[in-house]
């Protein structure tokens, strides 16, 4: 090869090169743009607290029914973290205190656009309930099925295990209102 190929090789793998270098910091400018102006309007924060107001008001409501009582029945009897509960109170009335309690928690959340101190409350009392039921994929029979004797999650396995997540959205909760509560204090001093 001649030294001038050599050299027109040279420059085009270097153009290559800055032209890579471009495209990259333009998706990367692109990526960071995007994911600025989530940030800006609040978005994983709207999501996840109208989510969070929207799932605890529509369960809550369905425990206070004889089939919301009759469906958890079977989680709650085998959970050494609220069995006694329905123990205690019966699976109607039992039912009724924990969708009482989510409901209660869906209030607090609502309150807390408004008093973020309410928000904390509503994101602890959220993390108490996800905690124990994310637990339940544990205790309750049937979370586990084998399939060619490898074990897989059942559809049960998976309904509970989604509480995993909402103890992960509790934590941000209080977290987002614990930072607006700070920044109203320090506003107020």
């Amino acid at each position: 090869m001649d030294p001038v190929s050599s050299e027109r090789m040279i420059q085009a793998g270097k153009q290559d090169m800055a032209s890579s270098v471009k495209q990259s910091k333009k998706v990367k400018g692109l990526l960071t743009n995007a994911a600025g102006w989530i940030s800006d309007r609040n978005i994983p924060f709207l999501a996840i607290s109208i989510g969070m107001i929207v799932m605890l008001l529509w369960a809550g409501s369905f425990k206070m029914t004889a089939q919301g009582a009759e469906a958890i029945t079977p989680l709650v009897v085998h959970s050494p973290l609220i069995g006694w509960h329905f123990k205690l109170f019966g699976p109607y009335i039992g039912s009724d205190i924990i969708g009482l309690t989510e409901i209660t928690a869906a209030v607090l959340f609502i309150a807390g656009y408004f008093k973020a101190e309410a928000g904390i409350v509503g994101g602890l009392m959220t993390a108490v309930m996800f905690f124990i039921t994310s637990t339940m994929v544990i205790t309750t029979p049937g979370t586990l099925i084998s399939i060619h004797g490898m074990k897989y999650m059942s559809f049960l396995g998976l309904f509970l295990f989604k509480d995993v997540i909402s103890f992960g959205a509790s934590f941000y909760l209080i977290s987002y209102f614990g930072m607006k509560a700070d920044v109203s204090g320090h506003e107020s001093e």
